[in-house]
């Protein structure tokens, strides 16, 4: 009877561990690091990671779901038990687009689980718009709906363990930037000029989000800009008029063989 009383007890403590294994199986994105960079044309290369800490007894899930390369990204949302993994930046008047979504392996294991890095690659349109301010000088406003981080009551918020970056094109100038960005500081006049890279670290609010840069034209760019807009504004009349030549220059060469 002993026997069998201890047996039982082996068999219960074995199933409470397995229970307590299985309770612990779990996923967690323990970091966000969000990048947006800004082009002319308005659009951004959006360039997400999420850091992932998953329990061992999770890691095999982890690497099936990874050679199951078919899995859509709310199907990954499911499967990681996160509603974190998803673009953090969206167009309002359409879908994000050339979409890359890459599971990479696990960085490292231990007695308490291990680690991957999940990267989220798009491009979205309309990020940004721009006026026209003075002569080859041309001012670009980010355009604050197409945050997609945490919703609070007092509005969008970066969620704990995130951050998010804009980096601006080659030779423009932060002009207006709230809330002040943990990265850079501004100079001693408060200003940013010759700064491309600006972050905000967790849990900053915004919800009042204004960011625009200024981007000066060469007369060499403006040239081109002008001709470009003839062409493009009168294609149909161009090619008539060519065309025109054409047949013109081909009636007089027949005359003069003739």
């Amino acid at each position: 009877m002993h026997k069998v009383a201890n047996y039982l007890m082996l068999a219960s403590v074995f199933s409470s561990l397995l229970l307590f294994a299985s309770a612990n199986a779990y996923f967690n994105v323990t970091y966000l690091n969000t990048t947006a960079i800004l082009y002319q044309n308005t659009s951004a290369h959006v360039i997400e990671s999420f850091t992932v800490f998953m329990s061992n007894s999770s890691i095999a899930q982890y690497n099936q779901d990874r050679r199951a390369i078919n899995l859509t990204l709310s199907e990954w949302q499911h499967a990681l038990s996160t509603s974190l993994l998803m673009e953090h930046i969206i167009n309002p008047r359409g879908s994000v687009h050339d979409v890359t979504f890459l599971p990479g392996p696990i960085g490292y294991t231990n007695n308490y689980g291990g680690t991957a890095i999940i990267t989220l690659d798009y491009w979205v349109n309309n990020v940004t718009t721009v006026q026209n301010i003075a002569p080859r000088e041309f001012e670009y406003t980010f355009n604050d709906s197409v945050l997609n981080f945490q919703h609070t009551s007092s509005g969008e918020q970066l969620p704990t363990g995130a951050r998010f970056n804009i980096i601006i094109p080659k030779g423009t100038d932060a002009i207006s930037v709230y809330p002040s960005p943990d990265f850079p500081n501004p100079s001693f006049t408060g200003n940013y000029t010759g700064h491309e890279l600006f972050s905000w670290f967790e849990s900053e609010p915004l919800n009042k989000f204004t960011f625009s840069y200024i981007q000066q034209q060469s007369m060499e760019a403006e040239v081109v800009a002008y001709f470009n807009g003839i062409y493009y504004g009168y294609t149909l009349e161009i090619y008539a008029v060519l065309a025109v030549v054409v047949i013109a220059l081909g009636i007089y060469a027949y005359t003069k063989l003739k």
